[in-house]
């Protein structure tokens, strides 16, 4: 679930997005000052917009907020006193994690690509990489399914050349890093870091 409120941009909405869906397939539901959106076949609901948002909540961020479990919990009371059944639930884990690339093999579709397997600590992910400097041995910073790079872009599970893909291994100036390498490749860490550990920058 990412969300995002931007007043002197888009006005006093709440903006939720929990799923892609796309527009073709798009339908809308209005409840007093929430809209529904979902998928007009399948009913899968994709997220919602919440209009005069600072009437129910008191929004200090601007841009991506922060989630927590006291927020979701005042989402949820909108929801029910605009008459919607519906409940969001939050996975609050870290989205950015040491992970260590426990193997590298070549892409079979694509000369610049590997395929990793990289442990994040609760799981090992398969991650598609193009980082030149990427090898087996490494401790490096693993953006996981979900979260929200310094850039707005949200980290999808995906498929690259045919090969699934769940996260991405970072570069420093992909984390917005000070002093950032010019240079193309993964920002490797040294030993001292802890796999599945949280990363913050």
């Amino acid at each position: 679930m990412n969300v995002f409120y931007n007043k002197e941009g888009v006005g006093d909405t709440l903006l939720i997005a929990l799923h892609d869906i796309a527009r073709e397939d798009i339908a809308f539901e209005s409840h007093g000052d929430v809209v529904k959106i979902f998928h007009k076949e399948t009913k899968e609901t994709s997220g919602y917009n919440i209009f005069n948002a600072s009437s129910y909540m008191n929004i200090a961020e601007s841009g991506s907020i922060a989630l927590s479990e006291s927020f979701v919990q005042d989402v949820n009371e909108i929801l029910v006193r605009n008459g919607l059944k519906d409940e969001l639930t939050v996975d609050l884990s870290p989205k950015f994690v040491i992970g260590s690339v426990e193997e590298k093999e070549k892409h079979p579709n694509a000369d610049k690509l590997s395929v990793c397997k990289v442990n994040v600590g609760s799981e090992t992910l398969q991650i598609v990489c193009g980082a030149p400097n990427v090898e087996a041995g490494q401790k490096v910073v693993v953006a996981k399914v979900g979260a929200v790079m310094p850039s707005g872009m949200i980290i999808k599970d995906a498929e690259l050349r045919g090969v699934a893909s769940s996260g991405m291994i970072c570069s420093a100036k992909e984390l917005n890093l000070p002093d950032a390498p010019r240079e193309k490749g993964i920002f490797v860490l040294d030993e001292s870091h802890e796999v599945g550990e949280a990363f913050t920058f």
